[in-house]
């Protein structure tokens, strides 16, 4: 059992059970992990604001941009009250297997000397806080250009609250339920990607399709906006999977270079296939394929080597490829910047395939045999779709009823720019 809790989850096991490692000992504060812990928050940080706003519009048309840009940056500011009322203590205080308590509402109990192991409490409230702003901007991307923004503000506040902070507990919580059964995700494969991805399929399908799609050509306005928002997350990336750790160690170099590793294999891998199946490798392709590798290897990249990360870039640029130019065209579902198609799919893949690569000399503990590490990993994956996939349902179900989800026709011919918030792009 004690090498089995060396293997939860870096974020939640560092914080949480700090009392435990050190025997008795008072914890003190190591200045490097601090600062680099400060630095990968902030590159989080940026993976939203500018990264996924970028990202995102630049795929839109240009009649969208604006309103895609006010939608991450109204969550990151909702989301970011919602995280110091109530979110944080939700997700990371002691209460039951499913759900934390309320016990550090308002940061309760926690001052500027508290510490989580080896970094200020404080320090790691601002970490999450940016995995939780990141989670919810990444959903937007699959019912992007037609949910009313006031509807949009009441499923992101209701779903971190009621999806996102149980889902994260779960996982991440020193009592959750599959952080206690040693689910490996590192840095978000179910808590952020699959939870996201499940929770955009489930939104694109209930708006349904934007007009116009599959009959006329919904062209990206601006690629280079996508490619310099790729971009932008491919750096951020570096502190969200190796900040996961909450060290400056040699863990947190293996998950950076893996990292990178994915990331390019993935790019390479859906250039590839793009150019095999449509006879050209389009730039939007490779920026895609990019993200997929990113999104694979986040919740193994600091269990796995780096010859079981350039497979699962490789597998993850091929099979969101195919899940994106192939199965959405065939079901006709408008996850009009493919949330699901990369997201979820990329982290369904890479959870899994975390339990067959997942190295003892990586995670330096000795680990289960490979299969029933693989049977936690696809229980914590069917869980994640089921519970997050049900409850978006219902809160996008209710919000349908009270105050409708989708723009008029009129104002989406416009365009939500105008619509929504009375500016244009000139």
């Amino acid at each position: 059992m004690h090498a089995l809790k060396k293997l939860l989850p870096a974020a939640g096991l560092l914080a949480f059970a700090s009392a435990s490692a050190f025997a008795g000992d008072e914890p003190t504060l190591d200045k490097a992990d601090t600062a680099w812990i400060m630095v990968a928050g902030l590159l989080v940080l940026l993976m939203t604001i500018p990264g996924i706003m970028l990202f995102y519009c630049g795929m839109v048309r240009k009649k969208n941009i604006l309103s895609t840009l006010a939608q991450s940056l109204a969550i990151c500011g909702l989301l970011t009250l919602v995280w110091y009322f109530l979110g944080y203590s939700l997700a990371f205080s002691e209460g039951s297997p499913f759900i934390g308590s309320l016990d550090k509402a308002f940061l309760a109990g926690i001052s500027i000397n508290t510490l989580s192991g080896s970094i200020p409490e404080l320090l790691f409230v601002f970490f999450q806080m940016t995995f939780a702003i990141l989670t919810p901007a990444l959903i937007t991307g699959a019912f992007a250009e037609r949910m009313k923004f006031s509807s949009l503000i009441v499923f992101m506040v209701a779903w971190s609250i009621l999806v996102y902070a149980p889902i994260c507990h779960w996982v991440w919580g020193s009592d959750g339920y599959f952080c206690t059964m040693g689910a490996l995700d590192y840095a978000g494969g179910t808590v952020v990607h699959i939870n996201a991805g499940i929770a955009g399929l489930v939104g694109c399908l209930m708006l349904g399709p934007r007009r116009g799609y599959g009959t006329q050509h919904l062209a990206p306005s601006n690629l280079t906006f996508a490619v310099i928002g790729a971009c932008l997350l491919w750096f951020g990336w570096m502190g969200f999977n190796g900040g996961s750790g909450l060290a400056a160690n040699e863990r947190a170099v293996m998950a950076i270079l893996v990292t990178q590793i994915a990331a390019a294999a993935g790019a390479v891998a859906w250039m590839f296939t793009e150019w095999k199946m449509r006879g050209k490798p389009s730039v939007l392709g490779i920026i895609s394929g990019a993200v997929a590798g990113l999104v694979a290897i986040t919740p193994g990249s600091g269990f796995v080597e780096p010859a079981p990360a350039l497979f699962i870039g490789l597998l993850a640029g091929v099979v969101c490829f195919f899940m994106v130019a192939v199965v959405k065209a065939h079901f006709g579902y408008d996850d009009s910047l493919d949330a699901f198609g990369v997201h979820g799919v990329g982290g369904i893949l890479g959870a899994i395939l975390t339990g067959f690569f997942a190295s003892s000399a990586v995670t330096g503990s000795e680990l289960p045999p490979m299969w029933t590490q693989v049977g936690i990993q696809a229980l914590s994956v069917v869980a994640t779709l089921v519970y997050g996939g049900v409850m978006s349902a219902i809160i996008l179900y209710i919000i349908k009823k009270t105050m409708g989800l989708r723009v008029s026709n009129d104002d989406e011919l416009a365009g939500l720019d105008l619509s929504a918030h009375g500016e244009r792009i000139e």
